[in-house]
């Protein structure tokens, strides 16, 4: 509920109201999630355009991860301030009835002034799909992405124990990266098959751009045979991204868990992307 508050004699304003939304988004037709330059789509624009409507006021949000051009979420976390009051209901209805068909708010609820839908994450979780086949697929060209090459996942595990740690990714963020910090705590990094699918599932307590395409872009080639595990593990020491291979693309990255104190009691995430079969 808003409260009046008086700041100044005379003068009478509405304390906002703090709101979570869970948003699910195919990142395929955006150039990632952020405003940019005036004619460039973007899911924040859009998102805020449409809450806008909703809550008869223009809406700024805050999101838990930035995701890059094509990148897909599962499970993105929000939060705006408002100084207008609106069921749960009629934030997540209202405002999916104003949203392309490729962008979803999944819930809404009011939350402490406390909650800031970045700065109070503790932990952030990706998963890449990869599907290894002979033969393009045509149904889900933007949702994995395909190699010919026959990956060993064994291999990739070995591998991605180098990567476990707090550690200086330097040598696995994009060279235009803004972190103040290439260090990074990556508390969680498998690799399992999901019927024919290949998954990188990633946990960190943040993330640096383009950090999990670079891990990928290293595990694939160790996978398929073109580098010896330990090459993770040298790419990492050697805190220089021109060592660090190929920037696999951004088809079949999804950003898929945050972590919040307890205390907000936001819900949890499902783990996302609903068509694989092994979500633990």
């Amino acid at each position: 509920m808003s409260e009046v508050s008086i700041d100044t004699p005379g003068a009478i304003s509405i304390a906002p109201n703090r709101y979570a939304l869970c948003i699910e988004y195919q990142g395929t037709h955006y150039r990632g999630w952020q405003i940019q330059s005036e004619g460039v789509r973007s899911v924040q624009e859009t998102l805020e355009k449409a809450l806008s409507v909703v809550a008869n006021e223009p809406v700024h949000v805050v999101c838990a991860g930035r995701t890059d051009a094509c990148v897909n979420a599962t499970y993105q976390i929000i939060h705006f301030d408002t100084s207008v009051t609106r069921s749960e209901r009629a934030w997540v209805m209202g405002t999916n009835t104003n949203l392309p068909e490729d962008i979803a708010v999944k819930w809404a609820m009011p939350v402490a002034d406390a909650f800031h839908a970045r700065f109070s994450a503790q932990q952030r979780r990706y998963r890449y799909v990869i599907l290894s086949a002979p033969v393009k697929p045509a149904l889900m060209a933007k949702g994995v992405t395909w190699t010919y090459k026959e990956l060993d996942i064994e291999r990739m595990n070995e591998a991605a124990q180098y990567l476990i740690g707090e550690h200086n990714f330097n040598s696995y963020r994009a060279v235009n990266c803004q972190a103040h910090s290439p260090v990074r705590h990556v508390k969680h990094l498998k690799i399992y098959r999901s019927g024919q699918l290949i998954v990188i599932d990633v946990a960190a307590n943040a993330f640096l751009h383009h950090m999990v395409r670079n891990f990928a872009g290293v595990l694939m080639e160790i996978g398929c045979g073109e580098a010896e595990p330990i090459w993770a593990r040298q790419v990492l020491e050697a805190q220089d991204r021109r060592q660090g291979g190929v920037t696999a693309p951004p088809y079949g990255l999804y950003f898929v868990d945050v972590h919040y104190p307890e205390e907000f009691a936001l819900p949890k995430s499902e783990l996302g992307p609903y068509f694989l079969t092994a979500a633990d």
